[in-house]
């Protein structure tokens, strides 16, 4: 069992690897900007990348498009406490072939079976870029008042 055997959503292997992920927020450091740009996103995991969609004229598009380093955190606010931290590059994709199952993919996990097709559906109007962050680095601690 990984450490964030306790986060929901969350599984990372002896070797770090995660397997799946839940609710995060995603953060950029703008060029010539003094101040981090932080976001949520959904998003599901695809082997060592993060996958998330996100529109062509957002911010965070944008600054990933200038500089595609990324750090990511997902915690458990429900003692023990949980969290990982994350680390990696991202690559942007313009409406690839199945962008749809992407996105409908990604909503499942948030509002379930009934409703993810729906939202799917929404997301995939609404964003133009499938964005699939690659795991440089990963920190996971478990029961951190344990």
């Amino acid at each position: 069992m990984g450490p964030l055997a306790r986060l929901p959503g969350l599984h990372v292997t002896a070797d770090q690897k995660a397997e799946s992920v839940r609710g995060t927020t995603m953060s950029r450091m703008p060029p010539r900007v003094s101040r981090p740009h932080v976001a949520p996103v959904w998003f599901t995991v695809d082997g060592r990348d993060l996958v998330f969609s996100t529109s062509s004229r957002s911010v965070k598009a944008r600054n990933l498009n200038r500089d595609p380093r990324v750090a990511v955190t997902v915690d458990d606010e429900t003692p023990p406490f949980a969290f990982v931290s994350i680390t990696g590059h991202a690559r942007l994709i313009t409406r690839p072939d199945d962008f749809p199952s992407w996105t409908t993919r990604i909503a499942t996990r948030y509002v379930g079976a009934q409703r993810g097709p729906e939202l799917g559906k929404l997301y995939t109007e609404m964003d133009d870029l499938l964005v699939r962050v690659h795991i440089d680095s990963l920190t996971a601690r478990a029961d951190v008042i344990g």
